[in-house]
């Protein structure tokens, strides 16, 4: 299956694997984000969120790996705080996540009239989609959206195909994403916790051949939830968020959402190492990297 590329805001994601590098999108005002001190109105540490946003930058130019920064706003209000301040201090894409379909519709009508529908990535459709957030979408004018492949009633890569492609007389949620208006897809494999990481990874795998579209992961979350980390040290959570990272990259990733923007520092640096050595080992094959700012040239 040939796999699609697709430039979102300048920033290419997808191909083979050896092309592009790994897209890294790191999230910002989500729940439990301390620079935050209130989720309803939008209210938070400018200062501290300049920074985070630059760090990432910073870190991207050094790896080569392109970002994107996940908005995650809990109140339409909020949200559209939150797309306005990122826009002017970056020029990178970024996602518009809200807790439920209303604060997402918002973002993306806000996105519009702003002028930033190119930059901005719909996040996201899943399987509780229902007409009233496909018109909304379609009425945006978003170009760009992330398509969850978690099947409530399968969480293995055949349930994830599955609700991709629809069964029976329910519509496969590409085919909705496609009716929303959405011409640039990137699927989202799940993750439920460390042992599903597996599914996910060959979940990824499947879906690029199948589909050819972009497909990523957020495997990273979970790492935070492992109770007896604690037996290994401090270090062991960071740790083995590179490792998880790694994981899915070697899956075939092409972006990776790694959770709270403060872990730029830590995976950028591993997510570049595991593309240079993936895009090493392409040219066997005879594929080469498609940018001169691939990790592969950066990072040695």
């Amino acid at each position: 299956m040939e796999q699609k590329i697709f430039d979102i805001g300048g920033l290419r994601v997808g191909g083979q694997p050896g092309e592009l590098p790994t897209v890294l999108i790191g999230s910002i005002f989500h729940v439990g984000h301390r620079i935050v001190s209130d989720h309803t109105n939008g209210v938070f540490d400018v200062r501290k969120a300049e920074s985070l946003i630059k760090v990432q930058e910073e870190m991207s130019e050094k790896t080569g790996n392109p970002h994107m920064v996940d908005i995650v706003g809990e109140t339409p209000e909020a949200l559209k705080r939150y797309i306005g301040f990122i826009s002017e201090i970056t020029e990178a894409p970024f996602l518009i996540n809200g807790l439920n379909a209303t604060v997402r519709l918002e973002g993306a009508k806000y996105a519009r009239e702003i002028g930033l529908i190119d930059r901005a990535v719909y996040t996201s459709i899943n399987y509780t989609v229902d007409e009233s957030e496909v018109r909304g979408i379609r009425d945006s004018g978003m170009k760009a959206g992330i398509v969850q492949a978690f099947n409530p009633r399968e969480a293995s890569p055949k349930g994830m195909r599955s609700i991709l492609e629809g069964a029976g007389v329910k519509e496969g949620l590409l085919k909705v994403a496609s009716e929303a208006g959405l011409e640039k897809i990137l699927v989202l494999a799940p993750v439920l916790d460390i042992p599903s990481i597996a599914m996910a990874s060959e979940g990824i795998r499947m879906l690029k051949g199948i589909f050819g579209l972009p497909t990523g992961a957020a495997p990273l979350g979970v790492v935070g939830m492992w109770r007896r980390a604690g037996d290994f040290g401090l270090d062991a959570k960071k740790t083995c968020r590179g490792a998880v990272a790694a994981m899915v990259q070697t899956a075939g990733a092409d972006f990776i959402i790694y959770g709270s923007i403060e872990k730029a520092k830590s995976i950028f640096p591993a997510c570049a190492m595991i593309d240079a050595i993936i895009a090493y080992g392409a040219r066997r094959s005879g594929v080469k990297p498609l940018t001169r700012d691939h990790p592969l040239y950066r990072i040695f």
